[in-house]
């Protein structure tokens, strides 16, 4: 059987599959990802940008940050693309029982998925660090500097995780729960190199792994099927 087609039977034959996504699925919403040739690892800052979204930065250069996290990771423009509302579809028809994502934009929310493990956070989260207030991502965008908490006058930090932080107990736990649970994974737009979150895949033992990513990765061997191309081509087959 044509390996598109099969990709669309084992779909359209499974009532338990749990998607895991990566970059790659909202550079085709323009967002840019961090190690392709147009992704932030290759433009030019005065500190490298792993060095800019850690902690100790957040903490010690906190303006600096607020400057690079409102420039390069709060995108309000972005919308939802074939991926993500296919996905959503997915779920609806209860087919799809959880999507576990990388990234930080919300695209999955917004296109209509409810079972959402954002694994490094969401930037539509953000609470003060002294008070715990919360305050949506509009007000990091519209202020300036350092945004402070209108209450009590402490930093405000965006609900996503930074290098030298730990994933959230809760949602890795679940994401991992959710995919040992599955018959079937579809890991797209991730190179699977970036832990914990690439790890998760070893909790897998259903039936079929699927596997779409431009670029190979290391778990391509351990997959029943293999794409090397755009995901949003792929999912327009569903």
């Amino acid at each position: 059987m044509d390996k598109k087609k099969e990709f669309q039977k084992i779909v359209q034959d499974t009532d338990n599959l749990v998607f895991f996504g990566g970059a790659g699925v909202s550079t085709e919403s323009n967002i840019p990802d961090f190690r392709s040739v147009d992704g932030l690892y290759a433009q030019k800052y005065k500190y490298p940008p792993e060095t800019m979204l850690s902690h100790t930065f957040f903490v010690n250069h906190t303006k600096e940050f607020f400057d690079f996290y409102r420039d390069k990771l709060l995108v309000p423009w972005a919308k939802p693309n074939i991926t993500h509302f296919k996905l959503a579809e997915l779920e609806e028809e209860g087919k799809l029982k959880a999507v576990i994502t990388q990234n930080i934009d919300g695209l999955h929310e917004m296109a209509g998925s409810k079972k959402v493990f954002n694994l490094h956070g969401s930037v539509y989260f953000n609470h003060c660090e002294r008070c715990g207030e919360p305050y949506p991502m509009e007000f990091v965008k519209e202020s300036s500097g350092v945004p402070l908490c209108e209450k009590c006058g402490g930093v405000i930090k965006p609900d996503v995780v930074l290098y030298e932080e730990c994933l959230d107990e809760n949602v890795l736990q679940g994401a991992a729960e959710a995919i040992s649970g599955a018959d079937v994974l579809i890991v797209g737009g991730t190179s699977l190199v970036v832990y914990p979150a690439a790890g998760l895949i070893n909790y897998f033992n259903g039936s079929k792994l699927i596997l779409i990513n431009k670029q190979p990765t290391p778990y391509d061997g351990k997959a029943d099927l293999v794409f090397h191309e755009s995901i949003g081509e792929m999912f327009r087959l569903l």
